[in-house]
């Protein structure tokens, strides 16, 4: 039997343990590093760049999914200590956690037909912000149902059945801030609609203080169903 040198040993492993990953590699069962989230944001500033990170990782189709793993969810298990919360429509084409790309413990997020802001959603909010997150986003977005909805029951004089006639009274303000506007009458209520909420937001004396010593920042911003990608607004 012939000797096998070190080199042509080390050689000839490598050859096979290449060849085994390209083996698996091929079959798609190679394992996915599993990816290591940025730091927790520390300041308002942080806490949006994160987010807008996030956002172009999902319109670029480049997803990591952090904090998904046994072990985050065993972390939060103990406890949680978000820092963002995020206002959002119900639309099913919108989900935060997705189109920005953070997992569990990352965001609170409160979700309403068209954002609208309630006693409950505004006390959500402010728990939200006195349990220390950095940012708070009204996120609308193009499109919007409950915005078309409430321009057709306007314009029609129609009569909405049941508490959906809550959520018409409730984006009437951006409706008639829009009318006289140039452009889209949906797109441009779209947009008011988020502004008057932040406006909302703004009036909470919780949310108002916090603003007031820089421990959280408030913006408006709006997602866009073609691109997948969230513009800030306000």
């Amino acid at each position: 039997m012939s000797k096998v040198s070190r080199r042509e040993f080390v050689y000839s492993a490598a050859f096979a343990a290449g060849g085994f990953v390209l083996g698996f590699a091929s079959r798609g069962l190679v394992p996915t590093p599993t990816p290591q989230p940025a730091p927790t944001p520390t300041t308002p500033a942080d806490a949006l760049n994160q987010l807008m990170q996030g956002n172009e990782r999902f319109v670029q189709n480049a997803l990591i999914h952090p904090n998904l793993s046994a072990e985050r969810r065993a972390e939060v298990a103990q406890g949680q200590s978000p820092w963002a919360v995020i206002l959002g429509c119900i639309d099913s084409r919108v989900p935060p956690e997705v189109v920005f790309d953070q997992g569990l413990g990352d965001m609170f997020v409160a979700r309403t037909a068209g954002q609208v802001i309630d006693n409950v959603v505004m006390g959500s909010v402010e728990y939200a912000v006195e349990e220390g997150v950095k940012l708070i986003m009204v996120l609308g977005h193009q499109s919007c149902g409950a915005v078309k909805a409430t321009i057709q029951t306007i314009q029609s004089n129609g009569h909405p059945e049941g508490e959906i006639a809550a959520l018409v009274e409730a984006i009437k303000p951006a409706y008639a801030t829009a009318e006289s506007m140039p452009g889209d009458i949906v797109e441009n209520t779209i947009q008011a609609n988020v502004k008057l909420e932040v406006q909302t937001l703004q009036s909470s004396e919780i949310i108002s203080h916090a603003l007031a010593q820089g421990s959280a920042e408030i913006v408006g911003a709006r997602y866009d169903l073609d691109t997948g990608a969230v513009t800030i607004i306000t």
